[in-house]
């Protein structure tokens, strides 16, 4: 395959940094951009270029005037109780800055874009797993503003030719999460349980959600650099898995006898959302390769490692 020249947006952060490990590990060229409101400059690869740039206030220019093939667009602003409390800023940054990096790439020519959206697109479920046909009806403005650009996205490539995917991610775990502000639960559970402390779950624990390892989600967006030109795809597991059995694995991973605390249901939480990914596996050929136990292994043991780090 040939060297392509990638832009990751929010590739500072989570899920942005484990993609620029995926590229640079297949030979590609990668360039980060992150104002680093919530990426860190430590998750950056050492042979990626790093580019402190806000997308939504800086002059993004300077920046494609360097010239890339695609861009992957990780930056956003993630905290779904954040959007509740400053829509505004949400769809500034959400919206408005997609919208600004779409026309940077209309003017230098990038040849596509993969776009990560989400599971809260589809807001509350009709039917399980979701597909991507899906009813769409988001329950936050987080869920309205990572679907919006999915519709810019289609009119760029309608006018201008831009080719593009749109990967709507299930709940996405791993190495470099933070556990802090609007974490996924793995992150805030095995940090709790690394400290011991009791977990607090929702509810009786039965609710479900489909959870995705870090890595798996990187290898999605690098087949989609030659692949799935003009498609919507789930990148999720298509199993179900509750609270509780999240919590039976980690306590037998971590060697932890702690009984989690229960706290009442959270109002407009979703009790189960399980994605299909049956159209991720026909057009990119992928599909997960890390289970759930050695999936939050890895993960434990990344934050056990960080501990000990911030001990010494």
């Amino acid at each position: 395959m040939d060297i392509v020249k990638v832009l990751v947006t929010g590739g500072a952060g989570f899920i942005g940094s484990h993609i620029v490990d995926e590229l640079l590990q297949h030979g590609h060229e990668v360039t980060v951009v992150d104002n680093l409101s919530t990426g860190q400059l430590q998750n950056v690869h050492p042979q990626a270029k790093f580019l402190k740039v806000d997308i939504y206030k800086d002059d993004l220019n300077p920046v494609f005037a360097q010239g890339f093939d695609i861009v992957i667009h990780h930056a956003a602003q993630p905290n779904v109780p954040r959007s509740l409390k400053e829509p505004i800023i949400d769809a500034e940054v959400n919206i408005l800055g997609t919208i600004k990096l779409l026309e940077a790439c209309r003017m230098h020519g990038i040849k596509k874009v993969i776009y990560a959206s989400s599971a809260a697109v589809y807001g509350t479920p009709v039917k399980l797993p979701i597909p991507e046909e899906h009813p769409l009806s988001p329950l936050s403005p987080y869920g309205i503003s990572k679907l919006t650009p999915e519709y810019y996205l289609r009119v760029y490539h309608e006018i201008y030719g831009l080719r593009y995917t749109i990967l709507r991610y299930a709940n996405i775990y791993g190495p470099r999460q933070n556990p802090k502000g609007e974490a996924g639960v793995v992150a805030i559970f095995v940090d709790q349980f690394c400290k011991g402390q009791a977990p607090t779950i929702f509810g009786d624990g039965e609710a479900t959600r489909d959870y995705v390892y870090v890595g798996d989600v990187a290898i999605a967006n690098r087949l989609a650099l030659t692949a799935g030109d003009g498609e919507t795809l789930n990148v999720a597991t298509g199993k179900k898995v509750s609270v509780n059995e999240l919590v039976r694995i980690l306590l037998s991973i971590t060697k932890k006898d702690i009984l989690p605390i229960h706290g009442p249901v959270r109002p407009g939480d979703i009790v189960h959302s399980t994605l299909s990914n049956e159209r991720i596996r026909q057009v990119l050929g992928w599909e997960p390769q890390v289970t759930l136990e050695e999936g939050l292994r890895r993960t434990v043991e990344w934050a056990q490692a960080q501990a000990a780090l911030e001990e010494v």
